[in-house]
């Protein structure tokens, strides 16, 4: 099956004149390689259309982390987030946890998923569970069954019971992190922790608010050294705060929002043809 996909890419690489149709969906290419290309580790594109070259799988287990639905195979990332994972796992302990549960990075050569994330592309985005760990010994079969929980409410306007100062420690920690480009939560999260920062708020700037982001939080880390990537812009002045309390006044009363027309040229990234990526994810598909 990899070889037919290969076959494919091949033919896109060498410029063949192939019908357009017969060229694979990049997803189907990327989706099922079980083990990265050989290489330096480098991050190509954009955190929604690229791949990568080298990624490093975070072990299963380790003493302050379990990686989870290990059936997915997509514990695997850039090196310097496998490293700022295991750290914050680390400052997790410090923070009263017994480390992190660890959800989805990338695929093993990055890319576009067969389902799931338009982003985590370039083995520099991780989700991170929200649940507090019970143990660092869950079998491979109860990775797959243990859910997360939600921090907020269903009314998506209020905090639920899980929510601890835990939760405001590790991420504060990893938006304090240099390395760290952007964290996704849900606008509740980001109000809460605006309410709660008593010091230096400048580390806020870095947490976005974002729907479906209250079983996890999303961590996005800045092109590495060595990597091509196109850069992400930079997120709007201050501390965000406001913006978040206005999502959540739009769930209250939704008719304060004014309907936005869609986006004609919008191309979900699982539609992405691989000649539409970075002309170097052709070699990264090509690679044995």
């Amino acid at each position: 099956m990899i070889r037919q996909f290969l076959t494919a890419a091949a033919i896109v690489i060498a410029g063949l004149s192939a019908p357009a149709m017969a060229e694979p969906l990049a997803k189907d290419i990327f989706g099922r390689f079980s083990q990265p290309s050989r290489g330096p580790a480098v991050s190509i594109g954009y955190y929604s259309k690229g791949c990568a070259q080298g990624l490093t799988q975070l072990p299963e287990t380790g003493p302050s982390w379990q990686a989870m639905r290990l059936s997915r195979n997509r514990n695997w990332g850039h090196p310097d987030l496998i490293n700022l994972l295991i750290g914050l796992s680390q400052a997790a302990q410090k923070s009263g946890w017994k480390g992190l549960y660890i959800g989805d990075i990338s695929q093993p050569r990055g890319g576009p998923m067969l389902s799931g994330h338009a982003s985590h592309q370039m083995g520099l985005d991780a989700d991170v569970w929200m649940l507090p760990p019970s143990s660092l010994n869950l079998s491979a079969a109860q990775r797959e069954s243990l859910s997360s929980v939600s921090v907020v409410d269903k009314r998506g306007t209020g905090l639920t019971k899980y929510w601890n100062q835990g939760h405001m420690s590790i991420i504060r920690a990893a938006a304090r992190d240099r390395r760290v480009e952007r964290i996704f939560v849900d606008p509740v999260v980001k109000v809460a922790m605006c309410q709660m920062e008593t010091g230096n708020r400048n580390w806020l700037r870095k947490v976005r608010p974002l729907n479906h982001h209250n079983y996890h939080f999303h961590i996005r880390m800045s092109c590495p050294k060595g990597s091509i990537c196109q850069k992400q812009d930079a997120p709007p002045p201050g501390d965000g705060c406001a913006e978040a309390a206005e999502w959540i006044k739009n769930r209250i009363d939704p008719s304060r929002v004014k309907p936005s027309p869609p986006n004609p040229n919008y191309r979900h990234p699982r539609s992405f043809r691989l000649s539409e990526l970075p002309q170097q994810c052709r070699t990264v598909a090509a690679a044995p």
